[in-house]
Order: C-alpha cells, then structure tokens, then sequence
C-alpha cells in the first residue's frame, strides 16, 4: 500500500474509534466494518476492565476518542508532507508499547506505517486483547495492510531501529541491549501545570481533567502544581469536586488510604478532602490520588525548576503552555519526549 492508500485506511478507522467513543450505535453508513465487528469491538471494553481495573470503560474510550482525533485525510495528509514521501529502502522498526494507559503507543505504530516502514509490534499485556481487535478492523477494511506490521511473540529479532518506552529501569535496559541499532528509547516522564492567580473556576475544572484522566498514569498528565504563594488551595479541591467518585473505584481507594496514612505517619506537609490528597513539595511525579503542590515567589524559580528538570517533564500546562484541560489532547506533531519520530524514521 502507499501513503495515501494507508492515510484513507486510518481515516476509515478514526470514524470506528470516534463512534466507539462516543458509545454511538453501529451505523452502515458511516463505518466501513460490519455490525457484527462493531458489537464485538464494544464488548471487548468491560473484558479490557474486567482483566485491568485501571482500564476503565470510559478511559478506553477516552483514548479512543483522543487518537480519532488524528485520524482523518486532511490532518493526516498535513502532517506527512512534511516528511520523505516514501523511504528509500523500507525498515523493520521494532514498536515495543508501555502498558501505563490504553493504546499509549498508537502513535509511533502510525509514524510507522505512514513513514512507509514496517512495524514489529511487541504489546504490553495490558492492552494486548485491545490492540489485536483494532488490528482485526484494519484487516477488515483493507487486507492489504497485513504486509505492513507483524506482531513479536518472543524475543524480538529481525529488525532494523527500535522505538521502546517504558520505565526508567527498563530504559536501561532497552538502552542496553538495543544501543548498536537506531533507536529511540523513552522513560517516565510527568507533566506539571503553573498558575499565576488569575485563573477561573472553568480554568481549575479543566485542570481537574489535565490531573485525574486516566488516574493520573499518563506522562501527560500533571502530577506537579505550582501556585503562588498567597493561592487558596481550597479552590483547587473545590473545582476538582467532578472527580470525587474517583474515591469508589477500589484501586484508586487503596491508593488514597495507603498514602495519606503514610504521609500522615511521616508528619509530611498535605493536605486531602476525601479523594485526592495535596502534598507540598517540590516533586515532580505523584502516585494515582496524590497531587503535588509548590509555593512559589516568582515565577523565575519555577522557570528554573523546570529548565533544570526538563528531561523528567513531559508538558507544562497553563501559564504560557497548554491551556488548561488540554494536556491528554496532542495532536499529531506532539512527539513524546520532544523527540520528531518520523524524521527518526525517514533517515533510517
């Protein structure tokens, strides 16, 4: 297949991944796959929660829906002229997906295919039954794309450059072992949000989402806050009120329960309202129910905080950076890690 036959497949699967979002009902005239296809793509979703409850429904179709929103001829076509229309010999480009939210490697699978390669995909387990589905609706749309990835069972062999992500031990390793093809290997990283005062109570509720999607296990989301020094508080738990029957899933509860007796052992600095506790410090990354918040005087110290800590943050939202709600909304130039993947892949 060529690009623009790839680009019109994934344009086709972005209206499956939309309606599947949206929990729309099958419609024949829109979805270029069979009622039958539709239902089971649909029933996979409380089996994915049932095996990982962290892998809620909504979440899902969350992600879902975040990755449709790539996905259609115009974005898609924008987005590859800027890159080698077609290799000038195609690769094997090992994929090796984390497992931390629902469909997290998406995104270099595409750059793949798009770039005109071929992807070796290696799952996590976590999303495994999730991605063979999705593969299942490629095929059906159009066969053809079986030529373009095959999946690793096993030891990975018989590739050309590696893309890998995972967490910061296993990067050493990826590094290890994968250091004498290309590659990109990327570790955890965490996204922080600056506030300046002005904001409103839409702004803080947006910032609810950038915090809690996912229970906070995306590098996207924000696990940092830093807030003047004179900022009540009390509005942040005020405006994050949306996500308090977060406390009713019994991971995230354990998760809460755990910590606050830990820190409250600890005599550490928090503050908590139920379902998220506020810890005052300076980390960067936070456990899912715990959020971190710094004080600050100027905003020169945080820009020097996150100047110096750079490597760890993946984005910064509010002051200056992504609006605020918009941080598990990339768009396709968005590279993880700032690292342009489909320039990586178009000098193999």
């Amino acid at each position: 297949m060529v690009q623009t036959e790839i680009i019109n497949l994934f344009h086709e699967v972005g209206k499956v991944f939309q309606s599947i979002s949206n929990a729309s009902t099958y419609d024949s005239t829109k979805l270029a796959i069979t009622a039958t296809e539709y239902e089971d793509f649909e029933n996979l979703l409380p089996m994915l929660e049932r095996n990982n409850p962290w892998f809620t429904e909504q979440h899902t179709r969350l992600a879902l829906g975040g990755i449709a929103s790539w996905l259609n001829r115009t974005d898609l076509s924008t987005w590859a002229a800027q890159y080698p229309t077609s290799p000038k010999a195609p690769k094997t480009v090992a994929v090796i997906m984390a497992g931390n939210i629902p469909l997290v490697g998406f995104h270099d699978f595409l750059c793949v295919l798009i770039g005109g390669h071929q992807a070796l995909c290696k799952f996590s387990s976590q999303d495994e039954a999730l991605w063979k589905a999705i593969l299942h609706i490629l095929q059906s749309i159009d066969p053809r794309i079986q030529a373009h990835y095959t999946i690793a069972s096993g030891k990975l062999t018989g590739f050309d450059a590696v893309i890998a992500t995972g967490s910061n031990n296993t990067a050493i390793s990826f590094k290890y072992y994968f250091d004498k093809y290309p590659h990109i290997i990327r570790q955890n990283r965490t996204s922080v949000a600056v506030l300046d005062g002005q904001e409103t109570d839409e702004d803080l509720q947006k910032l609810a989402d950038d915090i809690f999607s996912y229970f906070g296990f995306g590098c996207r989301n924000v696990t940092q806050l830093f807030v003047p020094q004179d900022f009540d508080v009390q509005r942040l738990f005020a405006n994050f009120l949306n996500y308090s029957s977060w406390i009713n899933h019994h991971k995230y509860m354990n998760n809460f329960d755990y910590y606050r007796a830990l820190y409250l052992m600890n005599s550490e600095s928090i503050l908590e309202n139920g379902f998220v506790i506020m810890r005052f410090n300076d980390l960067l990354h936070a456990p899912p129910a715990v959020v971190n918040c710094h004080r600050y005087q100027n905003l020169d110290e945080v820009e020097q905080i996150i100047a110096s800590r750079n490597d760890e943050i993946q984005a910064v939202v509010g002051k200056n950076g992504i609006p605020f709600g918009a941080s598990q909304c990339p768009g396709l130039s968005d590279y993880a890690d700032g690292v342009d993947v489909m320039d990586f892949l178009s000098k193999l």
